[in-house]
């Protein structure tokens, strides 16, 4: 019997609208910005593998954020979903895909989120069983309208649209049939962490997982 590369993931991200997307740049920022977010209503969180403290980052969450549901993003390779899986991770999200990372996804306990931005590519996920990807970047590939096509001709494939998307925006992706939830940075603007703004941060979490779908 052949793994299911996405067990558990459905049911984490039916649990908020939104996804906070993360690059954190400094570890002391990790665990005040995760409560944040989670105490806000958004437990499911993204951390990019973007900076050179990320994963440091996402240790210190697991541990430390009591109701956080911990994910890497922008996943590369396999060696950055084995990193993942150990730092403590749940699931992983990639900006795209390779043959090598859905081989890689096989061997890991750790669910893949990947990514698609074609009929194509979608359905070659979904003939590795992918029925959850990530949509990017969503605004720039014809956003909500784009999606909504595509809910009709692949009926099986839900998606995480991500890239662009504004608090204005999100209403119009959240009513589609096809997405399960939706990635987002807007709150969690540098500006304010940076400053260490939590309780504006939190906030703004709360207006986030305030939005409904369908």
């Amino acid at each position: 019997m052949s793994k299911n590369p996405q067990k558990g993931l459905e049911a984490n991200l039916k649990k908020a609208p939104v996804v906070p997307v993360m690059v954190i740049e400094n570890l002391k920022d990790a665990v005040p910005l995760a409560r944040a977010l989670v105490e806000g209503g958004l437990p499911v969180l993204e951390i990019t593998l973007r900076t050179a403290a990320a994963l440091e980052c996402i240790k210190a969450i697991v541990n430390e954020v009591e109701g956080a549901i911990v994910g890497s993003g922008t996943v590369l390779d396999a060696r950055q979903l084995k990193a993942s899986e150990k730092a403590g991770c749940v699931f992983a999200v990639s900006p795209g895909c390779t043959d090598k990372l859905l081989k890689a996804a096989k061997d890991e306990k750790i669910a893949l989120l990947p990514a698609s931005a074609s009929p194509s590519e979608a359905m070659k996920l979904l003939e590795h069983g992918y029925e959850l990807q990530k949509f990017f970047p969503a605004e720039q590939k014809g956003g909500a309208p784009y999606l909504n096509s595509l809910s009709t001709v692949l009926p099986r494939i839900k998606f995480c649209p991500t890239g662009g998307i504004t608090p204005a925006l999100a209403p119009s992706y959240l009513k589609l049939a096809n997405v399960i939830t939706l990635g987002g940075s807007w709150m969690a603007p540098k500006a304010m962490v940076n400053e260490g703004k939590w309780d504006e941060i939190e906030k703004l979490a709360r207006e986030a997982a305030g939005l409904r779908q369908r």
